[in-house]
């Protein structure tokens, strides 16, 4: 699998807004799945997050994006960047440490982090903020004690985490995602099921003063009106 963007989903974010690239062709450049990219370009995924200019990075080139423009099949290749990145040592000794000035905002970006990638994993939002999964479950809960006056914020941009360290995290989640996406599409309903009408309600049984008959009762008030007559003759 040939290596994508240094940081993806803020590549994924500028590509979207500056170019008419397909969002299959920003997908597999970005190594994200092609409704996380619709998410983008709908707002519903990345929000608050900073487009990245993969150009200026030297990770794409003008020409590049204007081949794959003009052929939406095109696939785009990775440029050779000529400075070599010193490799990113990763840690999974215990939670990330917090500055006691930002745990505040902590819940905030769990917020965040729930509800644009419902597909992290406890684990992974604790080692990107460095929370507890008790506080984890209250927030999607709403039992959290703040849970009224909390905002969902990016906790890249809170200084919580790294962009490359929520990507990370985020590529991770999201390899066995689109199974799980065709395993959900298979178990919708078909339209002609959701969209029948509710079976009309059960026809109230007559009662028991609904069942007399009234020819019966107008025979019996007109046979005592004949035999009061009958005896006044």
């Amino acid at each position: 699998m040939s290596q994508g963007p240094l940081m993806p989903k803020a590549t994924a974010v500028w590509l979207v807004e500056n170019t008419s690239l397909a969002f299959e062709q920003i997908a597999d450049f970005c190594k994200l799945h092609p409704l996380e990219v619709k998410g983008i370009a709908d707002g519903e995924v990345a929000a608050g997050i900073k487009g990245l200019d993969p150009v200026s990075t030297g990770q794409l080139t003008r020409d590049e994006i204007e081949k794959a423009q003009k052929s939406p099949s095109y696939r785009l290749k990775v440029a050779v960047s000529k400075v070599k990145l010193p490799e990113v040592k990763r840690t999974t000794k215990g939670p990330r440490y917090t500055p006691l000035s930002r745990r505040q905002d902590r819940p905030n970006a769990i917020l965040w982090l729930l509800r644009n990638h419902p597909e992290l994993k406890d684990a992974q939002i604790i080692r990107l903020v460095g929370t507890t999964k008790s506080t984890i479950q209250q927030i999607r809960g709403r039992t959290h004690w703040n849970s009224s006056q909390l905002q969902p914020m990016d906790p890249v941009t809170l200084g919580l985490c790294s962009q490359i360290d929520l990507d990370f995290e985020v590529q991770r989640a999201a390899k066995d995602r689109p199974a799980a996406i065709a395993e959900a599409g298979a178990s919708l309903l078909p339209a002609d099921v959701t969209t029948a009408p509710e079976p009309e309600e059960e026809e109230r049984k007559p009662g028991r003063e609904e069942r007399i008959d009234a020819d019966s009762v107008f025979a019996r008030l007109k046979g005592r009106h004949q035999d009061d007559e009958d005896d006044d003759a």
